[in-house]
């Protein structure tokens, strides 16, 4: 049900949005001193789970939860993943307001959101915007990519990082990542999308952590001008760049500048969509890769190992 207009969506996510302020002990030349940090989050289990952003609580001696109505409350513990950015932070509270979850899939370009956070460490505020494009990848200064981003004009702001984006219904659709728009084009915030993160939080609240299939090797994408400078005999598909050896790729007969162009019969175009396609399977699971080797079909068989 959408709200009846912005001021309505905010009273109704902003009880579930918290502060976070983290505190990382540093080491110089004239011994140790500590760095205080801001940022946000939002409850989404009443028990006391609480969502934000790896690189808010990242290398944090202390983490800190600041609810809406004033009580603070240390971590009782931190599940993190860097390679999503995605954390929750457990705290030791009972019946609190979770915020729900919207489907980001649904959102089109030019439909309205609401962030919501902990803005310039400042206290909970929001901006609006709308939903500039859907399914964005950024590759990160580090060399990670993070997948299915929400690309908004909303101004994301430091201490908004972890924060929710929702819809007009109240909805959490996103989670704000400013070190994601640090690495984006002026103008413009991101948030990972919930399609995306709900899978992994729910890995991280079950086992503490996320588990990720792998076959051990790199992969770069195939297009034409990939394909023509290469000599390839296809046009789209993940080129491998690299094989670990011993790895399950390597134990299979996968070898450098092979092109792999499914999965189980799943047609893969390019190396973000082979990366997202192993995602939607378990560890241990056998798959059949089908790859291009000269002008050579093959079909081989792969066991997916867990990513270190």
């Amino acid at each position: 049900m959408t709200l009846t207009n912005f001021a309505d969506v905010i009273a109704a996510v902003r009880p579930c949005v918290v502060a976070i302020t983290t505190e990382v002990t540093g080491y110089s030349v004239f011994g140790a001193y500590t760095q205080e940090g801001a940022g946000s989050g939002w409850i989404i289990d009443s028990s006391g789970l609480i969502v934000t952003n790896n690189h808010v609580v990242d290398g944090a001696s202390t983490v800190t939860v600041t609810l809406e109505d004033g009580r603070t409350f240390p971590s009782k513990a931190v599940y993190s993943d860097a390679f999503s950015d995605l954390a929750v932070v457990k705290i030791e509270a009972q019946n609190l307001p979770a915020a729900k979850l919207g489907d980001s899939a649904e959102l089109r370009v030019g439909d309205w959101v609401v962030a919501i956070g902990n803005s310039l460490g400042l206290g909970i505020s929001a901006t609006k915007g709308i939903v500039s494009a859907t399914g964005v990848s950024i590759t990160e200064s580090a060399g990670n990519t993070l997948y299915n981003l929400v690309q908004t004009d909303a101004a994301i702001n430091p201490g908004n990082s972890g924060g929710p984006l929702v819809n007009l219904a109240g909805e959490v659709i996103g989670i704000n990542s400013v070190k994601v728009s640090d690495v984006g084009v002026e103008g413009m915030g991101y948030a990972i999308s919930i399609e995306e993160a709900e899978p992994l939080l729910q890995q991280l609240i079950a086992n503490g952590h996320i588990s990720r299939p792998h076959m051990e090797a790199s992969f770069y994408s195939v297009d034409q001008a990939v394909a023509s400078r290469y000599g390839l005999a296809v046009k789209q598909g993940a080129l491998v760049t690299q094989v670990t050896h011993g790895g399950p790729a390597d134990t299979a007969g996968i070898k450098p500048g092979d092109v792999i162009t499914a999965v189980d019969g799943t047609d893969v175009t390019t190396a973000d969509g082979l990366q997202l396609l192993l995602q939607t399977y378990k560890v241990g699971q056998q798959v059949k890769v089908t790859i291009y080797r000269g002008s050579g079909k093959l079909v081989l068989s792969v066991t997916l190992v867990e990513a270190l």
